[in-house]
């Protein structure tokens, strides 16, 4: 696999970048992992240009084709599998075991997935429909088929919490589909989506059908989004962002995919098994430092059980392991960025100033070097509080009491987002019921697991669209009828 450092792939070579180029930082160390390429706006319209010149030959390639070269990917990306996840965990400063298995790993099991998917049924038939004579023409029985056909050229923008992930999620199910496309990456962590590209070249796709274009500066995303060749934008980021990329795509009528911000309820009943709701919560203390959308960071706990789950939580926080992500035995290794980590230590103070109250945490860890934040916990919060409504990205918790379950509910859905909610109780039948109630694309019962074939997506501010699984496929189509006489 060959990447040429410092350049940008446009139409199947390594370019200079015109806009020069920006340090990638570790975050553990703080020191600079590489030297990234910074687009121009030309350029970023020379990678649109190059995938929609490409598109006509893709799209009409034979899907056997296609899943092959995505097959090749997933083996090149397996068989430099170390180095991959090295590079990984020196921009994103994940720990060891989320850069190899939730990064690197994932990455290749959507590539062998969607090499699947590529051979899925694109038409479905449907029943003819029998017309009586009119204006229209003759009596007749028309047939109909209802055939998925590829959008056209996707912008995809990536997140810098998973540059192997979710760069794999957009950029696999989109070619299985036919699509071209622009990768537009996270600014924190670039180096591997070109890694990712260098893995496709080697693996046989043709020039112009995958291009990426990274940048510093907002030049770059906005060209990436607004380029005329562009028939679609999938977003992964902010709700802030996604606002604006929307606006630009309705002015074009560009099709949307965004999964955006998060503020995930956990709703706690006082029959629950507090030992798995606990563990499960947990998970946003240390998974990938709290960075990630899905995660539950708002607890909504019936008084019952309320002092021993936040009793259970602060344990809990009191046993994970904070510092370098290289280190055996590390579970919360630092945030993206100093100014990530000094947002995240303001909603703190800000809770505490609230009035909230600090169970844990609230301290910056004492390593010298790289942006860490301790893992903390905030209880007594209530539903008007900033650190309860809004979305930190961090490994911060708030814990929220209620009386009956119709409250739980309620204080649930009091948000803007709602992208993934959790439900704990003994009582599997309520679990379902309030399950159904709550306004969020996905809910955990009993469990913060996920089905990677269920699809995902977001109520409200938390996105546009769903993919995951064969609905991945389906929204980076378009649906066409054919109908005939019968």
């Amino acid at each position: 696999m060959t990447v040429l450092d410092g350049k940008l792939f446009i139409g199947g070579e390594w370019v200079e970048p015109a806009g020069g180029h920006y340090d990638v930082i570790d975050p553990a160390y703080g020191a600079v992992v590489g030297r990234a390429p910074e687009a121009s706006r030309a350029q970023v319209y020379e990678a649109a240009a190059a995938a929609r010149e490409a598109f006509a030959a893709w799209s009409r390639t034979r899907p056997e084709e296609r899943a092959a070269i995505l097959d090749r990917a997933a083996d090149v990306i397996q068989r430099d599998f170390a180095a991959n996840a090295e590079l990984a965990q020196a921009e994103s400063g994940a720990t060891t075991a989320t850069a190899r298995g939730m990064q690197v790993g994932v990455a290749v099991a959507r590539f062998r997935r969607y090499a699947k998917g590529a051979l899925e049924p694109v038409e479905q038939a449907l029943v003819p429909q029998i017309n009586e004579a009119g204006p229209m023409g003759g009596a007749a029985v028309i047939g109909a088929l209802a055939v998925r056909q590829p959008v056209g050229v996707v912008t995809c923008i990536t997140s810098y919490n998973n540059p192997w992930a979710n760069p794999a999620g957009k950029v696999a199910p989109a070619l299985a589909m036919g699509n071209t496309v622009v990768v537009k990456p996270a600014p924190q962590d670039p180096l591997s989506v070109y890694r990712m590209a260098a893995a496709l070249a080697e693996a046989g796709a043709p020039p112009g059908v995958v291009n990426v274009v990274s940048g510093a500066s907002v030049e770059v995303g906005e060209a990436a989004v607004d380029s005329p060749d562009v028939d679609m934008v999938s977003f992964t980021g902010s709700t802030a962002v996604g606002q604006r990329i929307g606006e630009v795509c309705g002015r074009g009528m560009k099709r949307q995919l965004m999964e955006l911000g998060g503020k995930g309820a956990a709703v706690v009943f006082d029959d629950a098994d507090l030992e798995s709701a606990v563990r499960g919560i947990g998970t946003t203390f240390s998974f990938y430092s709290g960075q990630i959308c899905t995660a539950p960071t708002r607890v909504i706990a019936q008084r019952g059980v309320y002092e021993a789950l936040v009793d259970g939580l602060a344990r809990y926080v009191g046993r994970l392991e904070v510092g370098d992500p290289r280190e055996r035995g590390t579970v919360v290794g630092p945030v993206i960025s100093a100014a990530h980590r000094d947002r995240v230590e303001s909603y703190v103070e800000l809770g505490r100033k609230e009035g909230a109250r600090l169970v844990a945490g609230g301290e910056r860890p004492a390593q010298e070097e790289g942006f860490y934040v301790a893992p903390t916990l905030l209880a007594d919060c209530t539903r008007d509080m900033r650190v309860v409504r809004e979305e930190i990205f961090g490994p911060v918790v708030v814990v929220v009491p209620f009386d009956e379950e119709d409250e739980g509910v309620a204080l649930a859905n009091d948000s803007d987002y709602g992208l993934i909610d959790y439900v704990w109780s003994g009582d599997v039948a309520r679990a379902f019921r309030v399950a159904r109630r709550l306004r969020a694309g996905g809910v955990g019962v009993n469990t913060v697991g996920r089905n990677m074939e269920a699809p995902f997506g977001g109520f409200k501010r938390s996105g546009v669209g769903r993919d995951v699984g064969s609905y991945a496929l389906h929204a980076y189509s378009e649906l066409q009828a054919i109908v005939w006489p019968g």
